[in-house]
């Protein structure tokens, strides 16, 4: 589990085999093994080098992600360990859908979600975007906006968005959760 607030800012250095550079992540208590979030998605380490990790990613991760597949900038969090500070919401690492920009101006943030997944989102309930947890702030079908105070910005690579990129997305746990005791009535 993971809470959606970003310990860093990494590099993909290779997608293939994939490799991270952690930037200022301290590394000193990860092993093979554990997991990390990488933009939204849990992903196990394999090795540990001086400056990162490498992880397996699968075809199948890769098909239903976005940003695992190129070299770039990426939202780092280590797992969360029990009695530690639960600052965003619940966050699973397991991407539910890759959604789509369509505005970015003032702090702003609108993306499109895909529509199977925006039942799960609600005004004032939490999104992982690239797995950073924010409060959404409005609703209008399958398009939702949060907005990104400065610290986000600075702190994520959510500033660098721009209209037509795709972001993965995960809806809160407990909406799930909710959905599925809904539908089990019916059964």
């Amino acid at each position: 589990m993971f809470t959606g607030i970003v310990q860093a800012v990494g590099e993909i250095v290779r997608a293939q085999p994939f490799e991270v550079d952690c930037g200022a992540l301290d590394m000193r208590d990860i092993h093979a093994g554990d997991s990390i979030c990488v933009q939204g998605v849990c992903l196990t380490v394999t090795s540990v080098g001086a400056r990162g990790f490498t992880a397996d990613v699968s075809p199948a991760t890769l098909g239903v992600t976005a940003g695992l597949d190129r070299e770039g900038p990426v939202n780092l969090e280590k797992a969360l360990a029990l009695g530690e500070r639960l600052g965003g919401h619940l966050v699973a690492g397991h991407v539910d859908g890759v959604g789509e920009v369509t505005r970015f101006q003032g702090g702003a943030l609108e993306v499109r979600a895909p529509r199977e997944l925006a039942r799960y989102i609600a005004r004032k309930g939490s999104i992982c975007v690239d797995g950073v947890s924010l409060t959404v702030n409005r609703v209008e079908g399958s398009v939702f906006e949060v907005y990104l105070i400065p610290h986000t910005l600075q702190v994520t690579t959510l500033g660098r968005l721009r209209p037509g990129a795709r972001v993965n997305l995960e809806a809160d746990l407990i909406a799930r959760y909710v959905a599925r005791l809904a539908e089990a009535s019916d059964l």
